[in-house]
């Protein structure tokens, strides 16, 4: 049974005082039981037997919720009575938003709680983001909120979640936008702990092709992680969440922000961990390098006990190979995710255009373009050391003049120069 559709089933009103504190036969009953019908948790024919008894007790000296009795009869326990408490409380408050229709709750983090509805002018599915009403009276959570919906709607792409109204009603903030039907690439990675290089490949590339767009715009994301990619039912991949997004023109906020981190720890760049003021389009490149990571190893690429010994260690510590977690990704991915994440900015890819040119080069299985191989100062030391000495190596120890004419020492230098350049070119191609 479909939210829209399903009906308002539960008792009439009993006018009663529940020992919870809520009446039995409440608006909260009337609720809780269309919504355990909807989500599957009770059949209805289930909830019509809780409903007479209900009602049987209600004549008597000791009436009992509806909620009550669902857990009396095993049918729910009373975490999930208390959450589904919780989940429709958030849905009351969220009833004042004109012209939506309010189906159920999709989630909630520290910043927002996000609800499917139905826009009752175009007759479709949305989702509604709304500010907890804690923050309601905070300008700064205000501003960011608003900041996120102000910079979604001035982006245009099939792979970033569509904007289509922000505004205010009563106590709450609202931003409405499409709603995606299906999962996010963590819950891929949870489930099957990594993804298959070919599908993370067409993702990753989706992905890049919405940061190109953004950051053609003048915008960036700052905040690429596994949990704000989500997926359509057709493998669609939609970036969401610009909660952290700004402008790159915007220099009074980059100020303002100086010196502070902003971003999830896993994914952050270096230069976000410095709280650096010029922030560009390899910050997101690093996000999506490590996302990239995650889903090809199924490990994150630095790991720790705290968000800050996660932060030191993007800092500090030289980054595993993929290849080398997961011998079954290719070289050529492998070279494009360390491009992605070198610490210094300036050694990433620079444009989000020369990642999307590697991914889909590496998806139709050839070498990429702009990621390099990076070349080893001791290797070529080494070898140049060798080549040097091969020379010298052949003669024997007895022969009384040995390379005793000019010409030939001049021969073996050419020689020895000649390999150091050739080594030098092998390894840069």
């Amino acid at each position: 049974m479909s939210g829209e559709d399903a009906a308002s089933t539960g008792p009439s009103p009993a006018g009663t005082q529940a020992g919870d504190g809520s009446r039995a036969g409440s608006n909260f009953d009337t609720m809780l039981g269309r919504v355990v019908v909807e989500r599957g948790l009770v059949t209805p024919e289930e909830l019509d037997q809780c409903s007479s008894d209900q009602r049987s007790r209600g004549r008597t000296s000791a009436p009992i919720t509806l909620a009550e009795l669902l857990v009396e009869k095993e049918f729910l326990t009373k975490r999930q009575v208390e959450r589904l408490r919780g989940d429709l409380e958030a849905v009351k408050t969220s009833q004042q938003i004109p012209g939506y229709r309010i189906i159920r709750k999709l989630g909630a983090g520290a910043m927002a709680t996000v609800f499917l509805a139905k826009q009752l002018s175009l007759d479709r599915l949305v989702a509604i983001k709304v500010l907890p009403k804690k923050f309601s009276q905070n300008q700064n959570f205000i501003e960011r909120f608003l900041r996120e919906g102000r910079a979604a709607a001035k982006l245009s792409h099939n792979n970033i979640v569509a904007a289509y109204e922000i505004g205010q009603a009563g106590e709450h903030h609202f931003f409405v936008m499409e709603y995606v039907d299906g999962d996010t690439v963590y819950d891929r990675i949870v489930a099957r702990k990594r993804l298959p290089e070919r599908e993370a490949l067409e993702i990753i590339r989706q992905v890049a092709s919405a940061l190109q767009h953004a950051h053609e715009m003048g915008f960036i994301h700052r905040d690429i992680k596994p949990k704000n990619i989500m997926m359509t039912t057709g493998n669609v991949a939609k970036l969401a969440d610009l909660g952290l997004a700004r402008a790159m023109s915007d220099k009074e906020a980059a100020e303002a922000e100086s010196g502070r981190a902003y971003g999830t720890p896993y994914y952050i760049s270096p230069e976000q961990i410095r709280g650096a003021v010029h922030i560009g389009p390899p910050a997101d490149i690093y996000g999506l390098g490590a996302t990239f990571y995650h889903m090809v190893t199924g490990k994150l690429p630095f790991d720790g006990t705290t968000p800050s010994q996660v932060m030191h260690r993007h800092l500090k510590d030289a980054l595993v190979p993929p290849d080398h977690v997961n011998p079954q990704v290719s070289g050529g991915t492998a070279l494009i995710i360390e491009t992605m994440m070198k610490k210094d900015a300036r050694e990433r890819y620079q444009s989000a255009r020369d990642l999307v040119r590697d991914l889909e080069l590496v998806l139709s299985g050839q070498e990429p373009e702009y990621a390099k191989p990076a070349v080893d100062i001791s290797t070529i030391s080494s070898a140049v050391s060798a080549s040097a000495q091969d020379p010298i190596a052949i003669v024997r120890k007895d022969d009384p003049k040995p390379f005793a004419s000019l010409p030939a020492i001049v021969l073996i230098a050419v020689l020895a120069v000649g390999n150091i350049v050739l080594l030098a070119v092998a390894l840069l191609r």
